[in-house]
């Protein structure tokens, strides 16, 4: 991890990510919704380590890349404590932490951590309003429906005065709590389109100005997975597979059509193949891109 971390720094990437899993059942019922066969990904044996604990350990790794969680399973946690992790870190690393939140997609999992999969929503979104208390109050309080507090300190704060938000999910009900609550929508997808991309981040907006927020102030940002070949690969709009130059087109068109932070799955099952793809794409691919990345708050 701290090999692949100071390597992306090096090399000019914005941003290293982690994914959340705390237990994985040997036997899986429900759908995962991103993979071709409907299938999870990672077998039951594999190590994965927990997300936030891996951040702390490369805010102390690296000097300048952004530390970003893609995304954290808001209702694993109850809000008081996940918070406080993420402002240790986003301290420690000098503002550097980007939160991915979303309300995660396993019932076994849910139930093994006794959390009522049916209200992962509710839950989320109850979670989400309360940070806006513990980042600016010196006196915090919050009555819900599934957490509750009074009169309670929460030191530090962020060092921007606010961590970032970005809003996982790619259905209409993720969207709509983006617009609410993020300070960017961030979906995976296994294949989309750039021109469907904007066209759902619309609604994103919608949602924003509803709630009475600057639907402007709002990111489209995304994760897609990449492969890159040596040689050219059938034409697939909205897929990241393919040599160089197809990948660099692919790229103008994601970021004409408003995307401001692409998140890149490099798929290559193996590690040094997949560090081989990820040096290629540094020195081929991000020089050509337009502009350097802008601010994330």
């Amino acid at each position: 991890m701290a090999q692949a971390a100071v390597q992306a720094e090096t090399l000019g990437f914005d941003s290293v990510w982690t994914a959340d899993r705390i237990i994985i059942p040997w036997q899986i019922a429900t759908a995962y919704p991103y993979s071709s066969d409907r299938q999870f990904i990672v077998p039951p044996d594999r190590p994965f380590l927990e997300p936030l604990t891996c951040l702390a350990f490369l805010a102390g790794q690296t000097h300048k890349i952004d530390l970003g969680m893609s995304v954290l399973v808001l209702p694993y946690r109850h809000p008081l404590y996940w918070a406080k992790v993420a402002v240790t870190i986003d301290r420690l690393s000098k503002g550097r932490l980007i939160m991915g939140i979303g309300v995660g997609w396993m019932e076994e999992e849910f139930n093994a951590l006794g959390v009522p999969f049916g209200e992962r929503g509710r839950i989320a979104d109850e979670q989400l309003r309360i940070l806006p208390e513990l980042w600016a109050k010196e006196r915090c309080a919050f009555a819900g429906r599934h957490y509750r507090f009074e009169d309670v300190a929460f030191v530090p704060k962020p060092v921007r005065g606010a961590i970032p938000i970005w809003v996982g999910g790619e259905g209409h009900r993720a969207q709509r709590r983006a617009g609410e609550f993020g300070d960017a929508w961030f979906p995976y997808f296994v294949k989309i389109s750039p021109r469907e991309l904007s066209s759902r981040f619309a609604n994103v907006q919608h949602w924003a100005a509803r709630s009475g927020r600057d639907p402007n102030l709002i990111n489209l940002n995304c994760c897609l997975p990449i492969d890159l070949t040596e040689n050219a690969a059938p034409y697939e709009e909205g897929s990241l597979v393919g040599n160089c130059d197809q990948i660099r087109t692919a790229l103008k068109a994601f970021e004409q059509a408003g995307v401001r932070h692409l998140a890149l799955q490099f798929m290559v099952p193996h590690w040094p193949e997949r560090m081989g793809q990820i040096e290629l794409f540094a020195r081929e691919v991000l020089p050509s891109l337009r502009n350097p990345p802008e601010s994330h708050q």
